[in-house]
């Protein structure tokens, strides 16, 4: 081979060289503003829906339980975490529509803070993972299949209620023993059916006490309810779970106390608002764990492949700033099972 020919060869290879980096160039600078754009493109941030059956002022220490978790857990609302809260104050023909207002938002997962919530947005279609915070009877409800395989989109906590209402109505019998009439204020129509009024009855049987069934419907209902439990002569006030029983929390402890009766609640915060008793799961500790049925969801589990969870911890509270304004004493018996007394 020549040197003519040697130098030729040198030179054309010189030269595809230069325009394959030439090529290069160009397709680094076609691409750079593509990179750029999805650069810029901003993190998907999920968002959770609050539903709310009851008053939000009523629920707010559940609700700040599960954003107390959530933050343990890594999420940092506004930045990593959306939350989008609404709540029904009581009225529950307005759970629809506050279901559809979330759906809109697209919401990623719906937290309900009841079995009545729950069912309001089983009942309107939504296909979003549901995570009950608590519910009465999730698997009477058909809010699930069964506890260990819920199905569908559907999971959360049980609150077991139909086993506490004769514990409750056994300690309310065992601080005042002369107590032979209760009333026993309801939700009627409700999530749960006749099952907590047929345990009360069970209960009361066995006791020996005479059960005043006092069933509302709506927040219209309840000055009727009262007035019959003071024409009856209700001697005592035991309340079933109830969101629409929550909403009139005011009025429920307002009636009690001025008709002076021993009164034993569902829920610890009637009793820290100024009520005498009540024996109940935890709820703040139900609602942390419900944020973790979030976080689960959040990172690809399905509802339907996590076991529905019973409550853990259980509070008997004490009121003795209640029972002393309403001239009541609590036996040294009674106090020594409170897991929390507030003087």
């Amino acid at each position: 081979m020549t040197t003519q020919s040697l130098r030729l060869i040198a030179a054309n290879s010189q030269s595809a060289t230069r325009i394959l980096k030439l090529l290069l160039l160009l397709g680094s600078l076609l691409l750079a503003p593509c990179y750029r754009v999805q650069a810029q493109q901003p993190a998907i941030i999920p968002r959770i829906g609050i539903l709310g059956a009851s008053s939000a002022s009523s629920e707010s220490a559940r609700v700040e339980a599960f954003r107390r978790r959530l933050r343990e857990l890594g999420y940092i609302e506004g930045e990593s975490l959306v939350i989008e809260y609404r709540s029904a104050e009581g009225k529950l023909d307005r759970l629809p529509d506050l279901t559809a207002e979330l759906v809109q938002l697209k919401v990623d997962v719906i937290v309900a803070t009841s079995g009545t919530a729950t069912l309001a947005a089983k009942k309107a279609g939504v296909t979003i993972p549901i995570v009950f915070g608590v519910a009465n009877d999730p698997v009477g409800q058909k809010l699930v299949s069964s506890l260990a395989r819920p199905g569908g989109n559907i999971t959360g906590l049980s609150l077991m209620n139909p086993d506490l209402n004769g514990k409750r109505l056994e300690l309310l019998k065992e601080a005042f023993p002369k107590v032979v009439r209760v009333a026993f204020l309801r939700q009627s129509g409700g999530p749960s059916g006749n099952l907590p009024l047929t345990e009360m009855e069970a209960a009361a049987k066995a006791l020996g006490v005479n059960l005043l069934s006092l069933p509302v419907r709506s927040l219209d209902d309840f000055e009727g309810a009262f007035a019959r439990a003071k024409k009856e002569g209700a001697q005592a006030l035991i309340t079933a779970p109830s969101p629409l029983i929550t909403a009139q929390q005011r009025q429920v402890l307002d009636f009690a106390a001025k008709n002076r009766l021993p009164a034993m609640y569902t829920t610890s915060e009637f009793v820290e608002a100024g009520g005498l008793m009540s024996y109940a799961p935890n709820f703040a500790d139900l609602f942390r764990r419900a944020a973790e049925f979030v976080d689960k969801i959040l990172k690809g589990s399905k509802p339907a492949d996590i076991p529905v969870e019973q409550p853990r911890k259980f509070e008997f509270v004490v009121n003795l700033k209640a029972a002393k304004q309403i001239g009541l004493t609590i036996p040294p018996n009674v106090l020594a099972r409170a897991d929390r007394v507030i003087k």
